[in-house]
């Protein structure tokens, strides 16, 4: 788990690298990005072996420890067990989309990445502090530091139920397309209040840019002290969206056998597999970003290595993902979508109307979000 903690720390050094190997800007794009990735991956794989740690010390068991010291070589042997398995497609599944499926899941949980700022350039060691920084824009390993951040990760994560529909459709088999539907239904359900508890960040903001959400937390504190309800919703949304405890119905088990991905073996089973837990870390990037503050030290004398502070924040919701799962029993299908549509939909709505009322009576809204166009807020009109 440590991994995640040094990949920051080694893209915040790439520029220095780069400048003294690799000539031109975009070649230090694509060498940042693959790094990236790869880092990325492997961060995944020991994300596993630290679930089945944390578990086992949970449960009073050893968890893993046979495979390299201490057991840290046991992602290496899942991850050769997988590939050298069988790869079986089902006799009446659509093959070509029975093995487009995974493919798809695993590419989108990595595009995601390609937008999010993971820290400062080197460049701020001649700055004066910090917030300066944000503010000029100067973040790494971004392939594009687009405008509409948030509404670009809303787009990419919608394509993933097409990912999951499609799995359960080409296996041709009952279980399978259930789990589908049912993940279809949760993911759907879970992204409007998603989208609701996104609101009230973009207003106090006055941006759909990460860099810009983080720049305004250095500016006015972090965004989970005023949207404190926001984010604990945001956190139980999170677990919902990406199918985990207590919301892993479309896996349950004594239900479905395994789910949407019941027929899958082989590595194709694995990018599942691999696209799950990247989403998990995805997930808990985009909370630190939106809510704690990013890169931004815990305290302001701090200021150094943005890359492990952002780390540090996104192990410790990890962190919290299994122990959610290793603490709370699944909930029943009903619960799981009266809390979305009953408690998360109406309590998102009302705050981030609280948050507009306040915003707008002490005239703080951002420009771009006026509500009433100036001519007629002058007179006190509304048409």
């Amino acid at each position: 788990m440590q991994v995640i903690f040094f990949v920051n720390l080694i893209i915040g050094q790439l520029p220095l690298i780069n400048a003294a190997i690799i000539p031109g800007p975009f070649s230090w794009m694509i060498v940042a990005q693959l790094l990236k990735i790869v880092l990325l991956l492997v961060a995944v794989a020991y994300f596993t072996i630290a679930e089945r740690k944390v578990m086992a010390a949970i449960q009073r068991r050893k968890g893993p420890n046979v495979v390299g010291i201490w057991g840290l070589l046991q992602p290496i042997a899942d991850g050769a067990k997988l590939v050298f398995k069988e790869l079986l497609v089902p006799t009446r599944a659509d093959s070509y989309i029975f093995l487009i499926a995974p493919i798809m899941i695993l590419i989108l949980s990595i595009v995601n990445w390609s937008i999010l700022p993971t820290g400062l350039t080197t460049a701020m060691s001649n700055t004066p502090n910090l917030t300066e920084v944000v503010i000029n824009n100067q973040n790494v390993s971004t392939v594009a530091d687009i405008s509409y951040g948030i509404l670009f990760i809303l787009a990419i994560s919608g394509f993933n139920v097409y990912g999951i529909i499609i799995a359960g459709w080409a296996s041709n088999s009952k279980y399978a397309f259930l789990g589908s539907l049912r993940s279809a239904a949760q993911m759907i359900s879970y992204e409007v209040s998603l989208g609701l508890l996104l609101l009230p960040v973009i207003l106090l903001a006055g941006s759909l840019n990460f860099t810009d959400i983080v720049a305004a937390q250095a500016n006015v504190g972090w965004f989970f002290l005023p949207l404190f309800p926001c984010a604990v919703m945001f956190f139980i949304s999170m677990l919902a969206e990406t199918n985990r405890a207590p919301f892993d119905l479309p896996e349950a088990e004594a239900e479905l056998v395994a789910g949407y991905n019941v027929e899958y073996s082989s590595i194709i089973f694995a990018m599942f597999f691999l696209g799950e837990y990247t989403n998990m870390l995805f997930m808990s990037a985009v909370i630190v970003l939106l809510f704690f503050g990013g890169w931004l030290p815990f305290f302001e004398i701090l200021n150094f290595a943005p890359g492990l502070w952002l780390s540090l924040k996104i192990l410790i919701f990890c962190f919290l993902y299994i122990l959610v799962r290793a603490g709370l029993p699944r909930f029943r299908y009903d619960q799981l979508m009266d809390l979305g549509w009953k408690i998360f939909l109406p309590l998102s709505l009302g705050y981030l109307l609280c948050v507009i009322g306040i915003l707008f009576a002490f005239d703080a809204l951002p420009q771009v979000f006026e509500i009433i166009p100036a001519p007629y807020k002058e007179v006190g009109t509304f048409l």
